[in-house]
């Protein structure tokens, strides 16, 4: 009976830390890829360009994949490239308990990032990858936002949840009124 504990015991050390370690290593979590059926996508437009519209859904390979795509396509004031990554259900949390529900909402959101700073957008911002930690499908960011109109950088943190490839929520601490611009 000691040999039958002492077995069990080992195999529940293995098996957690191989857990351990495959949550970290920003590959495809188990389960990730189940879900294709659970997110839907309607029909938004570009506030900026009501011709511009989204309809579809771009899922990624890895959580990692999911955020370099997010990333490009905030950097490239993509709105497109940004909105093919949220489903109907996606949620946005903000400080100051703002949320932001739907493909709407975010379209609108979203809108702003890829605006000229000319007509009261951030297009031209680029944020920079400080240091992340994964954790099944959620990425933990820090982060640095630059641009040529900014006085100085501005820093933040973000959570991205995916799951089956796509962006599904998002924590972050981006406030815009606190973004120092040159005169």
């Amino acid at each position: 009976m000691r040999r039958f504990g002492f077995v069990a015991l080992v195999t529940v050390v293995l098996l957690g830390s191989a857990a351990m370690v495959y949550a970290g290593n920003g590959k495809t979590p188990p389960g990730w890829n189940g879900n294709s059926n659970k997110y839907t996508a309607i029909s938004v437009a570009n506030p900026n360009n009501p011709a511009d519209v989204s309809a579809t859904l771009v899922r990624e390979k890895t959580p990692d994949a999911v955020l370099a795509q997010h990333l490009k396509a905030l950097n490239g004031c993509d709105w497109n490239g940004l909105m093919r990554q949220y489903p109907d259900s996606y949620e946005l949390r903000l400080p100051g308990g703002v949320v932001v529900k739907g493909r709407t909402e975010a379209a609108a959101t979203f809108a702003g990032f890829v605006k000229m700073p000319a007509d009261g957008g951030l297009c031209g911002i680029t944020f920079t990858e400080i240091s992340r930690q994964v954790t099944a499908g959620t990425l933990a960011v820090t982060w640095e936002a630059n641009a040529p109109f900014l006085a100085e950088p501005y820093q933040g943190a973000d959570a991205y949840i995916t799951d089956d490839g796509l962006l599904v929520s998002m924590v972050s601490t981006f406030d815009g009124t606190e973004l120092k611009f040159k005169p």
